[in-house]
């Protein structure tokens, strides 16, 4: 009876180990999957401060840039009506914080129509009091060599700036909160496509912090 009790003892913690291990399995499995979702970007393409997923709004898209798309809503055009570039970080590799300046610098793009949007860590548009949250192709000033300068600042006050919110108040964090920018070039010329790496894209630099 009790050499019976022991066997049944012996296959309980099997089990049980069989079941811790097929939980991290789990686990693991969900978090890499999160990861990617979240990223959005697992086949990602580098452009200077710029990443892109070629597939994004293709026909070969895998499951987890479909399921980024989804979750972000952000990137939702075909492949051939529109192309996305993201920045979470500037030309050092630094991530971009709402506390600070940025610079960004343009060429005429190759492209019918061209915008820039500020998005909060969360996706969304962030708030602020000029309601401005993009500068496009029809509303930025341009220089000589019909180039564009975009300052993204905590209150967007400088010529072409839009503004990221941060205030230094107590409701912000001390060194200001993670955001992107969202770079869409909406029906681009043939030559694009091919070059998605390659193509000038806007220098994104650092001009000072809060």
């Amino acid at each position: 009876m009790f050499r019976g009790f022991e066997v049944w003892g012996l296959i309980v913690k099997f089990l049980l180990k069989l079941g811790g291990v097929l939980l991290v399995a789990l686990v693991l499995g969900l978090g890499s999957a999160w990861w990617l979702i979240n990223a959005g970007l697992g086949g990602a393409l580098q452009n200077g401060a710029w990443v892109t997923d070629p597939n994004i709004g293709s026909e070969q898209a895998g499951p987890y840039s479909r399921a980024a798309v989804a979750r972000a809503g952000l990137l939702a055009l075909n492949k051939s009506e529109t192309i996305y570039f993201t920045a979470f970080v500037d030309d050092a590799g630094q991530p971009l914080s709402t506390a600070c300046t940025y610079k960004l610098v343009g060429q005429p793009l190759a492209t019918r129509w061209w915008s820039i949007t500020v998005y909060g860590a969360d996706h969304y548009l962030i708030p602020n009091s000029a309601n401005q949250f993009s500068q496009a192709m029809n509303t930025v000033t341009r220089d000589d060599q019909n180039g564009f300068t975009i300052f993204v600042s905590p209150d967007g006050s400088q010529e072409n700036g839009i503004p990221t919110g941060f205030s230094g108040s107590s409701s912000d964090t001390h060194q200001g909160a993670a955001f992107s920018l969202t770079l869409r070039l909406y029906n681009p010329e043939e030559a694009t496509y091919s070059n998605l790496g390659g193509i000038a894209l806007p220098t994104l630099t650092l001009e000072g912090c809060q």
